[in-house]
């Protein structure tokens, strides 16, 4: 989606400053999705207290075997396009 919004210039130079962003838009970008995340969290926080957990034997034998991914999935936001490594544009289809 486009978008004309008016940054802060300081803030804009502070943050392009760090050398993580190659273009102003990664950086608008990740900012967005620290908030994104940001607010899931404060969900996972507001149910401090509220949930029971199942330490029961049918997790057990994955557990001892040292397959955690079996009992357990982290449910993180995809990284960013541009984090650790280098950036490829998507190839063109031909006509």
């Amino acid at each position: 989606m486009r978008t004309n919004i008016d940054i802060d210039d300081e803030l804009m130079a502070a943050v392009m400053g760090s050398g993580e962003f190659k273009t102003k838009k990664e950086a608008v970008e990740e900012g967005l999705r620290l908030l994104r995340r940001r607010k899931a969290y404060q969900g996972l926080r507001a149910l401090r207290g509220k949930l029971h957990w199942d330490d029961s034997a049918k997790l057990a034998p994955a557990w001892e075997a040292g397959d955690v991914l079996a009992t357990a999935a982290v449910n993180e936001p995809a990284a960013a396009p541009y984090a650790g490594g280098a950036r490829r544009r998507p190839a063109k289809a031909r006509p």
